[in-house]
C-alpha cells in the first residue's frame, strides 16, 4: 500500500472520532453563545427573547464581577506558589535513598486520586471544623482560642485544599524531572566545594526549568475551573469573598436562574482562559526552546 492510501485509510479510520469530538464540543458552544444573546429566565422561559449584549453588559457590570476575577486570580495564584515550592521541596526530599521509598511515593501522590468534593468535605469536617476539627483540638492544647478557618479567611481555606489536591501532581512531575538531572554534574559541583545550596540554584533549579513551567501551565488551565470545593465549602461566601468566576456564573445560571446571564459568563470565562493559556503556551514555549 503506499504512503498516499496508507493517509486517506487513516484519516477514514479518525474522521469517525475526529466528527464525534466536534460536535461534542461544538454544539454546547452554539447553544451558550445562543443563549448569551438571550433573554431567557428558567422560571419564565416563554419570556425569552433575542437582546443582544445585555447580558454580556449585565454580568460584567454586577457587583460581584471583579472581586470574582481578583478571587480567581488569588486562587490560580495561590495554588500555584504552594505547589511549585511545596512540590521540588518534597522532590528532593523523596529522590533520597530511604527505606520504604516506593510506599512513601505512594503515599504523597494518593491524594491526587481523591475526588474534590469528598477531599472538600473531609477538610471541612475533619480539620476546619471550629468546634471538635484537627486545627481546633491543636488549638486547644496550646489555649487558644479556635479559629474558624472558613468563616474568617474562606479564600485562604480554599486554597490549602486544592493545594492539597494538587501537590502530588506537581511532585511527581517535578520528581521525575529531578531524577533525569546527571549525578556527575552534582558530583563535579561537590568536588568543586560548592555547598548545597548553590548546588540546588545553580544546577538543579534550571534543570527543573522545563517541568515547572510545565506544572504551572496544565494546573492553570484546570484551576480556572474549581468549582467543586467552593460548593462543598463555603457556597461562595461569606457575602462574595470566595465567590470566583466559575461559581458566579454557577450562581447566575442554578440560584437566581437567569440562563442568559449564566451563559454570557461562560463565554467570559472560556475567553479569559483561552487568554490565559495562550499567554502560558508562548511563555513555555520560550522556556524550551531557550
Amino acid at each position: 500500500m503506499s504512503t498516499q492510501a496508507s493517509r486517506v485509510a487513516a484519516r477514514a479510520m479518525l474522521s469517525p472520532t475526529v466528527l464525534l469530538l466536534l460536535i461534542w464540543m461544538i454544539v454546547p458552544l452554539v447553544l451558550t453563545l445562543w443563549f448569551s444573546f438571550q433573554r431567557y429566565n428558567l422560571l419564565y422561559p416563554d419570556r425569552s427573547g433575542f437582546i443582544g449584549l445585555s447580558n454580556y453588559l449585565n454580568f460584567v457590570s454586577a457587583p460581584a464581577f471583579w472581586g470574582a476575577i481578583i478571587n480567581t486570580f488569588l486562587l490560580v495564584g495561590g495554588v500555584l506558589l504552594v505547589t511549585v515550592v511545596g512540590g521540588i521541596g518534597i522532590a528532593l526530599l523523596i529522590d533520597q535513598p530511604i527505606w520504604g521509598q516506593g510506599i512513601v511515593r505512594i503515599l504523597v501522590i494518593s491524594p491526587f486520586f481523591i475526588m474534590p468534593p469528598v477531599a472538600a468535605l473531609v477538610w471541612k469536617n475533619m480539620f476546619f471544623n471550629p468546634t471538635n476539627g484537627l486545627f481546633a483540638e491543636a488549638f486547644k492544647l496550646i489555649e487558644l482560642r479556635p479559629f474558624d478557618f472558613l468563616g474568617q479567611a474562606p479564600l485562604g481555606s480554599i486554597i490549602m485544599i486544592v493545594s492539597w489536591e494538587w501537590l502530588p501532581f506537581a511532585t511527581l512531575i517535578l520528581l521525575t524531572a529531578l531524577q533525569s538531572l546527571s549525578s556527575e554534574q552534582l558530583e563535579a559541583a561537590e568536588m568543586d566545594g560548592a555547598p548545597p545550596v548553590k548546588r540546588f540554584w545553580f544546577i538543579m533549579l534550571p534543570h527543573l526549568a522545563r517541568a515547572i513551567t510545565v506544572v504551572i501551565l496544565i494546573e492553570t488551565i484546570f484551576l480556572l475551573g474549581i468549582f467543586g470545593e467552593i460548593l462543598v465549602t463555603t457556597n461562595g461566601g461569606p457575602g462574595t469573598s470566595s465567590t470566583t468566576l466559575t461559581y458566579l456564573v454557577y450562581k447566575e445560571a442554578l440560584l437566581d436562574f437567569d440562563a442568559g446571564t449564566a451563559a454570557a459568563g461562560g463565554v467570559v470565562a472560556v475567553i479569559l482562559a483561552n487568554i490565559v493559556a495562550v499567554f502560558l503556551m508562548r511563555a513555555v514555549g520560550r522556556n524550551l526552546d531557550a
